[in-house]
């Protein structure tokens, strides 16, 4: 589907939310790792999948990195191409429309984060960015 054609389907879809996203509950909704409150949508990610299609909401991508890594044996759904992955577009206007990217074609910018790994998601490449595998190895060579 063509980036025009997958935002006019979200277009009709109530909050905006891409199709198969659980809606997040700002500021009600924790994240499933650090069980921070979901705030800042800037930085916020989803998971979904399984034969249950089980949802796991993050308020940092790191927080989805490190879990990724943390459940992979329990959850080995987690690796199939049906298991989907959003992470915040952290250049959206606002909470009533926001973007959503597949983090393995997003960018990954240096931005001050809630849980500090420091990393927000472009749709764009822009001088410095990352992509998701790089993002990746900076996140995880943290530690947290």
């Amino acid at each position: 589907m063509s980036p025009l054609a997958a935002l006019l389907a979200a277009c009709g879809r109530k909050g905006g939310w891409p199709e198969g996203m659980a809606e997040i509950k700002w500021d009600r909704d924790t994240c499933v790792r650090c069980n921070m409150v979901i705030s800042d949508r800037r930085f916020a990610a989803q998971t979904r999948g399984g034969p249950k299609d089980t949802v796991f909401k993050f308020d940092d991508v790191g927080c989805l990195i490190f879990w990724l890594r943390e459940q992979a044996d329990k959850y080995p759904w987690l690796a199939d191409a049906a298991t989907r992955h959003w992470v915040a577009d952290y250049d959206s206007k606002s909470r009533e429309e926001m973007r959503w990217l597949d983090p393995k074609r997003a960018y990954f910018v240096s931005r001050t984060s809630p849980m500090g790994y420091n990393f927000a998601a472009v749709a764009a490449p822009l001088a410095g960015a990352l992509d998701f595998t790089d993002t990746r190895q900076h996140v995880l060579a943290k530690g947290k």
